[in-house]
């Protein structure tokens, strides 16, 4: 995250937002122009809650994370799933931390957000063909447009196999829309590391991601 040097203000305009409801502060000429501050060093990020309001990087520093439990031991094993927390599950739990009031809104993201569930195929003979790894993670932080509820980005690891080509793995980070930060790594190994460094970045805004060799797309 940015840092840039802050004023005794706008430490002050960041005490308001997170005592705001709304996280709402005056607009005035100086009010506006401690946030275009505090907007370009990251302290402060448009809510996905509250019309025109803000949320602060710190108060969404305190919120939890959401990776499926078992992901980071994936690697000693990475042909067996049978350990991996569940999309559905995951965002089970994301919902489960939201105030009662944001968990309607919350549910009409699960479907873009988890997918269904994944059915595994059995080819004739019997062979049982497992479908490629998709595990979602949910991450405080803000893009271009608005999060989920709670001023969330939804991600996914993914294992990419084509006909005739190398496995490689993408890890994908999105706002609300279709802003999206894309990660392409060779092994999974190297992918769960990536991910381990993007969990311990947040928060943050999809346009940091540069520097943990994202593209956005």
């Amino acid at each position: 995250m940015p840092h840039e040097s802050l004023t005794p203000f706008d430490q002050t305009v960041l005490d308001m937002i997170e005592h705001s409801p709304t996280g709402s502060v005056p607009r005035t000429p100086t009010y506006d122009e401690s946030l275009t501050r505090l907007l370009a060093a990251q302290q402060v990020f448009h809510s996905s809650d509250s019309k025109d309001g803000l949320v602060t990087a710190r108060t969404l520093a305190h919120r939890p994370l959401f990776v499926a439990a078992g992901m980071q031991e994936l690697a000693a094993h990475p042909e067996d799933h049978s350990q991996l927390e569940s999309n559905a599950s995951v965002f089970d739990r994301y919902v489960g931390s939201l105030p009662a009031a944001q968990r309607a809104r919350a549910e009409t993201f699960r479907l873009v957000a988890a997918g269904r569930a994944v059915h595994h195929r059995t080819k004739a003979g019997g062979e049982l063909v497992r479908d490629p790894l998709h595990s979602i993670f949910l991450v405080p932080g803000a893009g271009p447009r608005s999060g989920l509820p709670g001023n969330y980005l939804r991600g996914s690891v993914d294992e990419v196999a084509d006909a005739g080509q190398p496995t490689r793995w993408r890890i994908r980070i999105m706002d609300a829309d279709t802003d999206a930060a894309v990660c392409e790594l060779p092994d999974l190994a190297e992918a769960l590391d990536r991910l381990k460094d993007l969990l311990e970045s947040a928060p943050f805004h999809l346009s940091e991601l540069e520097a943990l060799g994202f593209e956005s797309r």
